[in-house]
């Protein structure tokens, strides 16, 4: 075929087998008209597209790649649409707006547009009515294609959903029809329950991505609780590690009133917590407070210890400082007089009697220490120290707790110093202590603690940073390495901006992490 400007064109012709009642009445015209026509009737041609000929095949996306003029704002309508159920498109060609199966696809989301199924979400007094595509939403679960189309499968135009929060099973809905994961703190747990229960593996794993992220000393009893119920061991391990680290942070959130008794029994019974027993015994207390209001109880000593049943013989209350114990668990009425009579005498007499608690300490973390120098050393001139800050940058591979510094000491003789230190990540402190240490004069490191241990994430850098008063004259290190194995954790070092007394990866100050793994 040639065009109006004599280019050579190639024709595409379709065709529209017409039904068979719809040929017989075209036969019978046919055959009046012409009786020496044939009786069988040639297929009818619908319509005729010429398209200009190209050697290479291209998807709709290459063929629009940049159309933006005319439908860019109808294509925002149709999104703000789509957040709204209810909405139909008005559009009779809405098809063409969208250059790809994916976003003709999502506009189906939340649409009454061909809806042939509504869910009825969340529990009475409280639901939300949704609509839904069978054949999508068989396509993105398997729970759903039984549903729909499994041998038992259910007619049924509206399904009860009560154990799924809307907000959840709209973010679930989401991501099968529009391929998109959308997610806060506020709603990750109620969409991975929705995830596991629907079976959408893909979600499920983004949930526990999104969790382990935002994990904290905080949120990590609350987690561990729901990666058990949710058999998700990797999240419960990223949690134990947590929870072990920063025992003392994260039994004194609000999170760990929130638990379950199981929980509550496995934190209690577990040997790597690193806290002192006073804070586990006060935490147990909150927790039995909160778990009497849950059960409608009155918050007396009694019943705070009715609701602690046997968990209360897993606080190792002989471990306790004598003072923790005189001026706390004795006297907060939840012992009985013979316990209190039993373990004053478990700590002064010779013959010890037998207790129901467990007497053994735990055990805690050993922490780890990164050493960044090969070799340190003292010059009769250096190095001193006169309010100005030493200081280094580095980054992980794994998350780690940095619990404290490893610092040189006077190289003339015995010697205090106070130290102030600090953590940093983008200018943000994240952990500081002022204490004080004794060094005996020798080239050993000497340790100086945070308060609590500071989570560090991977593939960031942090400034750690000391400020020194004491003998001016003390070791440094020497032959300082950018990149340091310690066990399965890479440390990496550069120099920070902040060090204005010399220290740097090469030399200087701050010779150990002192961390948790």
């Amino acid at each position: 075929m040639v065009d109006a400007k004599g280019r050579n064109m190639k024709c595409l012709t379709f065709f529209l087998m017409l039904p068979e009642s719809v040929k017989s009445k075209s036969s019978k015209s046919t055959k009046k008209g012409n009786a020496s026509g044939s009786s069988k009737l040639p297929p009818v041609c619908y319509e005729i597209i010429t398209l200009r000929s190209k050697k290479k095949k291209k998807m709709a996306a290459d063929i629009f790649p940049t159309k933006k003029t005319a439908s860019t704002t109808t294509v925002q309508q149709y999104q703000q649409q789509n957040l709204n159920n209810n909405n139909t498109i008005q559009n009779c060609n809405w098809q063409g707006l969208y250059s790809t199966i994916r976003e003709r696809n999502s506009v189906m989301f939340n649409n009454e547009l061909m809806a042939d199924v509504h869910f009825v979400v969340g529990q009475p007094g409280r639901t939300q009515r949704l609509p839904g595509h069978r054949y999508v939403l068989a396509v993105g679960s398997s729970v759903f294609h039984a549903m729909f189309y499994g041998e038992l499968a259910e007619n049924k135009d509206e399904i009860h959903i009560p154990d799924v929060e809307p907000a959840a099973f709209l973010a679930m809905l989401k991501y099968i029809y529009c391929d998109e994961i959308d997610l806060s703190a506020d709603t990750v747990l109620a969409t991975l329950y929705a995830a596991k229960k629907y079976i959408v593996p893909h979600l499920a794993r983004a949930c526990v991505n999104f969790l382990e992220t935002s994990l904290s000393a905080k949120n990590a009893c609350v987690l561990l609780s729901q990666s058990c119920l949710f058999e998700e061991p990797e999240l419960t391990q990223r949690c134990w590690e947590v929870i072990d680290a920063q025992a003392e942070l994260a039994l004194r959130s609000e999170g760990f009133c929130d638990i379950d008794a199981q929980t509550l029994e496995s934190i209690l019974q577990r040997e790597t917590l690193n806290a002192k027993e006073i804070v586990v015994f006060e935490a147990v207390l909150n927790w039995a407070e909160a778990e009497c209001q849950r059960q409608e109880l009155t918050s007396s000593t009694d019943n705070k210890r009715k609701v602690l049943g046997k968990a209360m013989y897993l606080i190792r209350i002989p471990t306790m400082a004598l003072d923790d114990f005189a001026n706390g668990a004795a006297q907060s009425g939840v012992l009985t007089l013979t316990e209190t009579n039993d373990i004053f005498l478990w700590y002064t007499a010779a013959k010890k009697p037998d207790l129901e608690f467990v007497s053994q300490p735990r055990k805690g973390l050993s922490p780890q220490r990164c050493h960044r120098f090969q070799s340190c050393a003292y010059r009769s001139n250096q190095w001193r120290y006169r309010g100005r800050c030493d200081s280094i940058q580095f980054a992980v591979d794994k998350r780690v707790f940095i619990a404290g510094f490893g610092l040189y000491g006077s190289s003339c003789g015995s010697a205090e110093y106070s130290a102030k230190i600090e953590l940093k990540r983008q200018g943000v402190l994240l952990g500081q202590n002022l204490s004080k240490y004794f060094s005996d004069g020798s080239s050993n490191t000497f340790p100086v603690w945070f308060e609590y241990p500071v989570q560090i994430e991977p593939d960031t850098f942090y400034t750690a940073s000391v400020i020194l008063d004491g003998n001016e004259l003390s070791y440094f290190g020497q032959e300082g390495m950018t990149e340091v194995q310690c066990g399965k954790v890479t440390f990496q070092f550069q120099c920070s901006s902040d060090s204005t007394n010399g220290t740097g990866v090469q030399g200087g100050q701050i010779p150990e992490l002192i961390f948790y793994a």
